[in-house]
């Protein structure tokens, strides 16, 4: 399961709640996910502040059915806490490149609901 990209039972979910908010919280996600992202290459060497950061990634990304970004933010969170067991460097390239993955669908997600 941690594999899956984006989980679509999540985002249905959302769109019958979020109805025509949904688009904007989709935007909201990818503007907050790309800010978090920078921060996390910015605190690259606080495994305190990475700790932190990647707590509320992982809620956000979780919640929006980014399942792989959730878990690679749940290893990070949980690595800052002995970060010598833990590549963090490593971990926040992996975040990077998996947001860079999901960006796109979450984009085309958010264009199939702008007309709506």
């Amino acid at each position: 399961m941690a594999d899956i990209h984006m989980d679509p039972q999540v985002l249905s979910g959302l769109q019958e709640v979020m109805e025509g908010e949904y688009p904007k919280l989709l935007d909201t996600f990818l503007d907050d996910s790309q800010r978090r992202v920078e921060a996390l290459r910015q605190a690259r060497d606080d495994a305190k502040a990475l700790g932190q950061i990647a707590h509320s990634f992982k809620g956000s990304s979780g919640n929006l059915g980014a399942l792989r970004l959730a878990e690679l933010c749940r290893r990070l969170e949980d690595g800052s806490v002995e970060p010598v067991q833990v590549d963090l460097g490593g971990l926040v390239d992996e975040i990077d490149q998996e947001f860079a993955l999901v960006r796109p669908l979450y984009e085309h997600e958010r264009e199939r609901f702008a007309g709506v």
